[in-house]
């Protein structure tokens, strides 16, 4: 599936904020978010995965881009987004678990996003049912820059592969493109 030059899908994301100021006894209150909220006049890496607390999920990948996450940074990259098809309490469960600070989540719990953005699969081999296939991107102001999907996208794989989108994969293309930069800058 080529991603290179979509716009990301208009949506609206359903996320819990913590709010001192609540006189509840629940702290946290509903926000929505939208994609321009996210995405406008930023260049941010988003990477997405079948479910928060899943083995790969939460043994490699988020840890990975937890751990390179300073190094984006360096790279002129404003933030970086985890995606993934479960509810703003699943995400924020995750979070805690995982001990993550600086990677956000975001809960797409409707999957509209990953809908629109065409990697929603069927997982009901595995109880899941619908959820995000695997994949990273670097998205410019809205506008995917590039993408890494993974290989064999089908509704009920019976694998989950995950090598394409990896965070070394997007470090590597960053770091080549920050390299060409200061190429030309020095030709000029």
């Amino acid at each position: 599936m080529e991603l290179q030059g979509k716009i990301l899908p208009d949506v609206v994301f359903k996320t819990r904020e913590y709010d001192e100021t609540s006189k509840e006894g629940n702290p946290f209150k509903w926000v929505d978010k939208t994609t321009d909220d996210l995405f406008e006049n930023k260049r941010v890496v988003v990477f997405s995965l079948p479910g928060a607390f899943t083995p790969t999920c939460s043994n490699k990948q988020l840890p990975s881009f937890e751990e390179l996450y300073g190094d984006m940074k360096a790279l002129h990259i404003d933030d970086v987004y985890c995606i993934s098809v479960n509810d703003a309490f699943v995400m924020y469960a995750w979070k805690q678990h995982q001990q993550v600070n600086k990677v956000q989540l975001i809960p797409d719990g409707s999957g509209k996003f990953t809908e629109a953005l065409g990697m929603l699969v069927d997982k009901d081999n595995l109880g899941f049912g619908k959820r995000s296939w695997r994949y990273a991107m670097v998205v410019s102001d809205s506008v995917i820059e590039r993408a890494w999907v993974e290989p064999g996208m089908e509704d009920n794989c019976p694998t989950d592969p995950y090598g394409e989108s990896t965070p070394e994969n997007v470090m590597s293309y960053l770091t080549e493109v920050e390299d060409r930069f200061k190429a030309r800058a020095k030709s000029a």
